[in-house]
């Protein structure tokens, strides 16, 4: 009887681990979110989003967040490329942070519907596919269409260099 109870314990404390994990990475999905949003056209919708989920009905606790989220993108704004990686790392922590708190405070159902509002939100407001590029680099999320009219050059990016001019004439001998 003994190994059947601890076994059931160690079950249930595997279980609890899963959903607190679960948790964690819904938590820095919404960290992330905010990070990369800032600045981009999916900003205002996600800010919004964010901000009332913080909120829970609460006007005045909403706009705390709205004013929190706009000192992220200040932040963000300000930072040059030297720090630029630094504060990403640090507003995508403190957000990920202020998630999980959030989250903790609440009762085990209010916890799991919270986290489902998140993920649903954070579905609707980021872009999919996870395209990204670095430096000098060109990402798409969807279709691009370059082209290239009256003898110009077109390309996404170029490395090195790309110059306009009549080709050679071709060498007799080739045929």
């Amino acid at each position: 009887m003994h190994s059947s109870a601890a076994y059931r314990g160690s079950a249930k404390a595997r279980e609890r681990k899963v959903l607190e994990e679960a948790l964690v990475a819904a938590a820095a999905a919404g960290g992330i979110a905010v990070v990369e949003a800032a600045g981009t056209e999916a900003w205002t919708g996600l800010r919004q989003a964010i901000a009332r989920w913080f909120g829970r009905g609460a006007e005045q606790r909403e706009q705390a967040e709205l004013e929190r989220l706009d000192q992220t993108a200040s932040a963000l704004e300000a930072s040059d490329a030297g720090t630029v990686d630094r504060v990403r790392i640090r507003q995508e922590a403190a957000w990920q942070a202020r998630i999980e708190a959030t989250l903790e405070s609440l009762d085990a159902t209010e916890r799991d519907q919270a986290a489902d509002e998140l993920r649903a939100l954070l579905a609707q407001h980021t872009p999919h596919g996870g395209v990204s590029a670095g430096q000098g680099g060109l990402a798409v999320g969807g279709n691009v269409d370059i082209r290239a009219e009256g003898g110009s050059i077109a390309a996404g990016v170029i490395h090195g260099g790309a110059q306009i001019g009549r080709p050679p004439a071709p060498d007799p001998s080739q045929g």
